[in-house]
């Protein structure tokens, strides 16, 4: 396994999400409709993992960053999120979002990214260094939650969106 990346400033970590989510929006630009609502072999289109990453990101800001309940983030029974199965979360949330229509998930998407980036910019770097779970034996800060579900997660989605084309 490789070793994580982790930015070591606050212009760093932006222009990291930035890139990211342009190589993902240019990848997506190049599917038209009838492509971003066809599903691959696992059952999800290319819609379905832009609504799928708007998910976790508002789960990022409502959860990691904003320490609401998780399951009242995400809007499910307090059991969907129980144990952090993503056997179990991952399916309900594209359920739910499965019948979206593409412009639906675009719109949601890129107002979700925002309101995330100017909630980063808000943040100095100092906090994002604070570990997220006060109780957490290995004080992991905030930083790796915010990777996780922004640049990574970008990365991750884009390349298998790549896959469709």
């Amino acid at each position: 396994m490789s070793e994580q990346w982790v930015p070591g400033s606050k212009a760093d970590l932006m222009s990291a999400i930035r890139r990211e989510w342009k190589l993902l929006m240019d990848v997506v630009a190049k599917f038209d409709e009838q492509k971003m609502t066809t599903p691959d072999a696992g059952g999800w289109s290319p819609k379905d993992n832009l609504a799928h990453l708007a998910e976790w990101m508002n789960l990022l800001m409502g959860y990691h960053m904003d320490k609401r309940p998780s399951h009242e983030v995400f809007g499910v029974p307090e059991e969907v999120t129980k144990g952090w199965d993503m056997e179990v979360i991952n399916p309900v949330l594209f359920a739910r979002n499965k019948d979206r229509s593409t412009a639906d998930v675009l719109d949601d998407l890129k107002l979700v990214y925002e309101k995330l980036v100017t909630k980063l910019e808000a943040m100095s770097f100092e906090d994002l260094l604070k570990p997220r779970h006060a109780d957490d034996p290995e004080k992991r800060p905030l930083l790796l939650w915010v990777l996780g579900d922004t640049t990574e997660h970008f990365q991750e989605h884009r390349e298998t969106i790549a896959k469709m084309l």
